[in-house]
Formats: C-alpha cells, sequence, structure tokens
C-alpha cells in the first residue's frame, strides 16, 4: 500500500511537495551515511563506534513507536505497512537525527547523552507543532538541532565535536577538496529539491555583516569573525542544519528574513558571549516563528469567526 501524505503522515513529512520532501530526506540520509563511515574510518571522528549505532537505534526506537500510537489513535495502518518500500521510506527521518546527535555531540566514552538527545529529536517533532494552513500542522524545531542543544544545555559534561575532526586526517589540498566536495552536495540538494537557496544565501550574507560590524565595532581584524565560515562543520550547519524544509517558510522572502533573523541573533549572542551560538540562534528562530504561526491562525479564526456568513450560519 502506498503510503498516504494526510494529516497524520506530516508529522514526519510536512512539505507542499512530498515526492521532492522525501528524495531530500533519502538523498540527505545517504549523505550522512557516507559522512559517518568516512569520519570514523579516514577523516578522524574522536566518537566511538557505538555514538551512531546507539543513536540511529533510540531515534529509530522513538519513529516507530510514536507513529504506531498515532496510527492507532486515528484508526489507520502505519506508515511502514505495505512492502519494503514504504517501510524503507520510513527510516530516513529516524537515520537523520540518530547519526546528527552522533556526529554533533562528544559525550566522552558515555552512549546515554546520544540516545537522550536522539529521542529527544525525534519527540520534538510530535510536541512542537504549529498549524500551516487547512487543518494541518507541523513541526516548528529542526529535529537534531532541538535535541543537540537541549542536551548541551542540561549536561554541562557534554561538549561539542571539536571542529577539526572533520579534517583531522587529512592533508594538503584535500583540505580544500572536501569542504567544496560538501558543499557541492548541499547547493545541489537544495537547487534542486527544497528550494532553500535564497534562505542559505541570506544567511550567508547576514553572517558576514554581523561580523563585519562586530569587528568594526570593537576593533578587530575583518577576518577574524569570518574564520569559522571556512569549517567543514560550518558548511554542514549551513546546508544541513538552517534550512530544512520542514521548518523553514517557503516563500523566498520570508526565506531571507529567516536567514537574516538567525545571523543577527547569532551576533547578539556572541557579544555577549553565549556558548553555542548557531544551535541557540536557529532555536530561537524557530521559536518566534512558531508563536507567529499561531497567533496568525488563531487571528484568522476569530476573523472568520466574525464574518457575516458566519454569523448567518451560527444564528442559523
Amino acid at each position: 500500500m502506498k503510503p498516504e501524505f494526510t494529516n497524520a503522515t506530516l508529522l514526519f513529512y510536512p512539505s507542499s511537495n512530498p515526492k521532492l520532501r522525501m528524495f531530500a530526506l533519502v538523498y540527505f540520509c545517504s549523505l550522512l551515511i557516507v559522512w559517518t563511515v568516512l569520519g570514523h574510518t579516514v577523516l578522524g571522528f574522536e566518537q566511538a563506534w557505538a555514538h551512531p549505532i546507539v543513536g540511529v537505534g533510540a531515534a529509530m526506537g522513538a519513529h516507530f513507536l510514536l507513529e504506531w500510537v498515532n496510527a492507532w489513535s486515528q484508526g489507520r495502518e502505519v506508515r511502514w505497512a505495505g512492502g519494503a518500500k514504504p517501510f524503507l521510506l520510513f527510516l530516513p527521518p529516524a537515520i537523520i537525527p540518530g547519526l546528527a546527535c552522533a556526529m554533533l555531540l562528544y559525550p566522552n566514552e558515555r552512549l546515554m547523552p546520544v540516545v537522550f538527545a536522539a529521542v529527544l529529536s525525534i519527540c520534538s517533532k510530535v510536541i512542537f507543532r504549529a498549524p500551516v494552513g487547512n487543518g494541518m500542522t507541523q513541526h516548528i524545531f529542526n529535529p537534531s538541532n532541538f535535541g543537540i542543544l537541549f542536551v548541551l544545555a542540561v549536561m554541562p559534561a557534554v561538549g561539542m565535536a571539536p571542529p577539526y575532526q572533520f579534517t583531522e586526517n587529512i592533508t594538503g589540498i584535500w583540505d580544500w577538496i572536501l569542504p567544496l566536495v560538501v558543499l557541492a552536495t548541499g547547493v545541489f540538494l537544495h537547487g534542486l529539491a527544497t528550494g532553500r537557496l535564497p534562505l542559505i544565501s541570506a544567511w550567508l550574507v547576514g553572517f558576514i555583516a554581523q561580523g563585519m560590524a562586530r569587528a568594526g565595532y570593537f576593533g578587530t581584524p575583518w577576518r577574524v569573525p569570518l574564520v569559522p565560515m571556512t569549517s567543514a562543520a560550518f558548511i554542514l550547519f549551513t546546508l544541513y542544519m538552517i534550512p530544512d524544509p520542514a521548518t523553514t517558510p517557503l516563500a523566498p522572502r520570508r526565506q531571507v528574513y529567516f536567514g537574516l533573523a538567525v545571523a543577527a541573533v547569532y551576533g547578539v549572542l556572541f557579544v555577549e558571549h553565549v556558548v553555542f551560538g548557531l544551535f541557540v540562534a536557529l532555536f530561537a528562530v524557530c521559536a518566534v516563528r512558531g508563536v507567529a504561526m499561531h497567533l496568525t491562525r488563531q487571528k484568522q479564526t476569530a476573523k472568520n469567526a466574525s464574518s457575516p456568513a458566519q454569523i448567518v450560519a451560527a444564528r442559523a
């Protein structure tokens, strides 16, 4: 049975074009798997192999459980039923946050922080939602960003994976080739499937602008604030975390506002010496956008309730 993209399935596939959304999920999932394998065998990832394994396992467990509960509550069939294809297409939304949490967190030898982050990533998609029209809702936070940030906030002994681990074991021209490959794959994905290139461009322009503003105000060399842009970790964040199609605006103009807002919030957080500024900035902008979506829906509901047609229908 081919899975239907109804309001229930928007729990995990909130896109105006489900086919492109599914292509993006499978494409990104495949890249993350390749990146994880290369990271642990070639690049120099410092986490244990157990971390991505338990991260994906925990995310899958939560993903399957929440889908079963949702299907049972609505009296429908689970989306992984109907053969190998629906089952395989059901896996990427769990694999992605599981691998991302294992890749970006460094809990030393402990496994439970990664498990906790992966489960929170999946649960956030069900708990924090906002209306998008036609009685449908979508999650408002990037799942991986939410899980990682929450663990960093409540577990002080857990830190971020060092940025150098992405290129620790490569030298020479490969220091340039690897980030360029990551950049090319990301631009291809967003140009073909997600339509989030305006958001990415606005984020990069905003990041440069806030960096130049800080350099001018504090009298530091202009190059210093731009150093983070040269790392593979920054490229990954820019291409695969900020422009999440499920948690960012669809209209190009609103995408620009979103990208500039994240950059502006990051600049303020940096000046205030707030650590993990990228993750906090993205979380904050997504939260404000979610609240705005709820307020817009309430305003529209109140307007419809006071319309003449609704008044006549209520009196009848």
